[in-house]
């Protein structure tokens, strides 16, 4: 992890976004997928779609699942695109399931892209509305990428922790990442940020490791008592290195390396959410009474990567 000196990501410290991020609740139930791209293709005909079992405002958590789950999805994606395929596993469950778009830019068609503290804001604004609809006094936590370090700030930094039961990080951020070794270059070389920034967006440069964004949401510790907090991640991470800043380290934490439970599962950041053996693992902890072992079945290393980068450009 780069060292808390101040860096020229200095530039990204917390401030009033330039635009208002726009918070979305999709609402036509998609079918389910089994990766980003084909998922990417339905939203581009249908961009209202929600992950199949997700968004049903009329759902009535049971007493095996009194905390509905709140899916947050990543960076430049959206509910559907990160969750068509565990949303529906943890419906057929019985829980009642409910995703976001968060983070939008005004004229765009993706999310997850401006401000993260910002967005970190409109998660609670979300969990609210799904605790009014369904009488629920907590929720579940589920987030993919971004969407574990939003959550997260949530959770610890603007009192939501009596809300949550239990936090789940999948591929998380949690103490930022070097994407792709760029981050010490750009550190390197000043007002390369900005260029950076129009590249990919304000919230992808706001994770990079050592920038105020994440030393602010581990300030003090990187959890609050009263949440379960469980990180699940790969060793071939291809946006978190080291792949050890996955990791949390505060009381009521539990780390999972997918490679220390399946060794030939080679999955890494990008397919993380749609992998078999991790969608076991999250119905598992979310629906333990009826935990069933995952099964491990070799992926090649890659993944998933060929997949995003055409869903971008689909």
């Amino acid at each position: 992890m780069i060292g808390t000196a101040a860096t020229p990501a200095e530039t990204y410290a917390r401030a009033e976004p330039a635009v208002n991020p726009i918070l979305q609740v999709p609402t036509q139930q998609g079918p389910p997928q089994t990766e980003h791209l084909a998922a990417a293709r339905y939203l581009r005909e249908h961009p209202d779609a929600a992950p199949q079992g997700a968004n049903d405002f009329g759902c009535t958590p049971t007493a095996e699942h009194p905390r509905p789950v709140v899916l947050a999805h990543g960076t430049d994606s959206s509910a559907y695109s990160d969750w068509s395929g565990i949303s529906p596993l943890l419906a057929r469950a019985g829980i009642c399931v409910f995703a976001l778009n968060y983070g939008g830019k005004p004229g765009k068609d993706s999310f997850g892209t401006e401000d993260v503290w910002a967005s970190s804001a409109q998660i609670g604004t979300f969990v609210d509305q799904v605790l009014a609809a369904t009488g629920a006094t907590q929720v579940d936590l589920v987030g993919f990428s971004q969407g574990a370090s939003v959550t997260r700030y949530w959770i610890n930094k603007l009192g939501g922790a009596p809300k949550v039961g239990q936090w789940i990080g999948l591929a998380s951020p949690s103490y930022g990442g070097i994407m792709y070794g760029l981050v010490p270059v750009a550190d390197a070389v000043p007002g390369i940020y900005t260029i950076v920034e129009i590249a990919a967006s304000t919230a992808a440069v706001q994770q990079a490791a050592g920038s105020p964004f994440i030393r602010d949401l581990n300030a003090g510790g990187d959890t609050v008592p009263g949440v379960k907090y469980t990180t699940i991640g790969s060793r071939v991470d291809e946006m978190i290195q080291p792949n050890t800043n996955i990791a949390l380290h505060g009381a009521g934490a539990t780390n999972i390396v997918l490679q220390e439970q399946c060794a030939d599962d080679l999955t890494g950041h990008f397919h993380l959410v749609y992998d078999p053996y991790v969608q076991q693992l999250v119905v598992n902890l979310l629906d333990p009474a009826h935990a069933v072992a995952p099964t491990c079945v070799p992926v090649a290393l890659g993944t998933g990567i060929s997949d995003v980068v055409l869903a971008a450009h689909s």
